[in-house]
């Protein structure tokens, strides 16, 4: 897998996966399930939905390194 995800989508994500487990653990939803979706994409940095847009919110990153 080639990484299609940028540091500021990254963090976004991680935010929100984590605000959605935790939110979730207390109500004792489902949303703490639905908030994995987010942390395991932060934690690979592909997003398989941007693959058939060809996405990729990580070249504009690579080109300055």
């Amino acid at each position: 897998m080639k990484c299609n995800m940028g540091k500021t989508d990254r963090t976004f994500r991680f935010i929100l996966g984590t605000a959605m487990v935790v939110t979730g653990a207390y109500y004792q939803s489902w949303w703490a399930l639905a908030g994995l979706v987010p942390l395991l994409t932060a934690a690979t940095r592909w997003c398989p939905v941007y693959v058939p847009f060809n996405i990729n919110t990580g070249a504009q990153e690579s080109i300055g390194s």
